[in-house]
């Protein structure tokens, strides 16, 4: 044991007694601490500053009750959250998500997660997130709008341009930042920068839907060409359906890969003819229906219930863009033997740690979420600063500064692991450049 193990062994074990019910956190954290002690080895002054300790505890954690009315007049109560968990390098920004599963643990791991990812960009961010354990599955649009209103009631009491700049997550699209900016609006005035995923009628950026899926395909595209290959002509199994798996189905397409799969939480399809994303998108971002609706319009497709990692295909490339913990040890060994040669995360922390050491020891490259999936936050960064100029950039000029920041944001990622002696390692890379910025930060404030 050296002084840089045994500081990291105080650390895990302090998060282990501190918040034994939260293991979406924990486990966030755990993944991370096995990645980084080469740098405290090189680094013993971060001991001395005892900065491990005090960034994996969030600057604060705000929870509050969010009442509204539902459609037949009664009074519903859900539970809200905002984790503020480190501003060093910037104002705290990440997504809101509205799902039943959300809960402190869940808000936690996002936020802390979100920490490394928006050091990564190279935007000045730094990390947070939030959001309420609503489900707007089957609510109206007039129950969604006022749950929102009511959530920014409390929420705006806590954000600001220059503190806190939230944006959309999973259950939080157009449709629900309109409402969330409208209530905003009504109680501060325009602040055009407040919310990012904003419509372009009032603020929003192009690019900034794609942006996510797009951003992980350059990812990929970088990882591959670093091993000489490239995604031309590769089979890819996607899983999810909102914005991140569309457009990285799309763009993938566009690169010459076939991707043959989609997914929602009931099930997957499999198109043999490669998924169609003009289809695609009328199912779930205008028909907002099933699964089971591409298969009826597409007369090659099948339907079948539960995950798709369960299913017994033959392909190359592994992009699970549905949400935390969707690929265990099994499935990740069933990606081995179905001859996955690369894994890129589009949802957060899609992978257990069992199924990232399946991927790691069988010679599969693996992009973790906090860099493979940058590419949504790093736009939300850009329109903040169209925001503050009074201007809209073109969607060209976007996405060229996408592509730009994800393949600059993977060549930081090979730097590091090169630099602190763990070459090839993609995680350890991410782990270690993001978190020597913010590090660096703290040290220079006084932190």
């Amino acid at each position: 044991m050296t002084k840089a193990t045994d500081y990291i062994a105080d650390v895990a074990a302090t998060v282990a007694a501190r918040d034994p019910h939260q293991p979406e956190f924990q486990e966030a954290v755990t993944n991370f601490l096995r990645t980084i002690t080469p740098v405290f080895e090189q680094h013993p002054e971060y001991i001395a500053a005892n900065v491990l300790a005090r960034l994996v505890e969030p600057d604060r954690a705000i929870q509050f009750q969010v009442p509204w009315q539902d459609d037949h007049g009664t009074m519903q109560v859900n539970r809200g959250f905002r984790v503020q968990f480190n501003s060093a390098i910037g104002p705290y920004k990440g997504g809101l998500r509205l799902h039943p599963s959300v809960n402190l643990s869940i808000v936690k791991f996002l936020g802390f997660e979100q920490v490394f990812k928006n050091s990564l960009t190279g935007l000045p961010i730094g990390g947070g997130k939030g959001g309420a354990d609503f489900n707007p599955k089957g609510k109206s649009d007039a129950e969604i709008m006022r749950f929102c209103q009511s959530f920014m009631t409390e929420l705006q009491k806590h954000i600001g341009l220059d503190l806190d700049v939230p944006a959309g997550d999973i259950g939080v699209g157009g449709r629900e930042i309109g409402y969330l900016y409208g209530q905003y609006k009504r109680l501060h005035g325009a602040e055009r920068g407040i919310l990012t995923g904003k419509g372009l009628s009032y603020g929003g950026s192009l690019a900034r839907t794609e942006a996510t899926g797009y951003g992980l395909i350059y990812y990929t595209q970088a990882m591959l060409e670093d091993n000489g290959d490239t995604l031309k002509d590769k089979t890819v199994v996607v899983s999810g359906a909102g914005n991140v798996a569309i457009y990285a189905i799309e763009k993938a397409q566009e690169y010459g890969a076939k991707v043959i799969t989609a997914s929602d939480s009931n099930g997957y399809v499999i198109d043999p003819d490669g998924i169609d994303v003009a289809t695609l998108k009328d199912v779930k971002e205008v028909r907002r229906a099933r699964m089971t609706e591409y298969a009826t319009a597409r007369p090659n497709a099948e339907y079948h219930e539960g995950s798709v990692w369960d299913a017994e295909l033959t392909y190359d490339v592994a992009l699970p863009c549905a949400t935390q913990n969707e690929i265990d040890a099994a499935q990740a060994k069933r990606l081995v033997a179905a001859g996955v040669k690369a894994v890129a995360e589009g949802a957060n922390m899609p992978s257990t740690p069992e199924a990232i050491a399946e991927y790691q020891s069988n010679g599969v490259y693996y992009g973790p979420a906090k860099a493979a999936n940058a590419g949504g936050v790093a736009v939300s960064a850009l329109e903040m600063s169209q925001n503050s100029r009074r201007l809209s950039d073109s969607f060209a000029t976007v996405d060229g500064q996408l592509k730009s920041i994800m393949e600059t944001l993977f060549a930081n990622s090979v730097a590091a692991a090169k630099e602190y002696g763990v070459a090839g390692d993609y995680l350890a890379g991410a782990n270690i450049a993001g978190f020597t910025k913010v590090a660096d930060a703290m040290t220079a404030q006084g932190w």
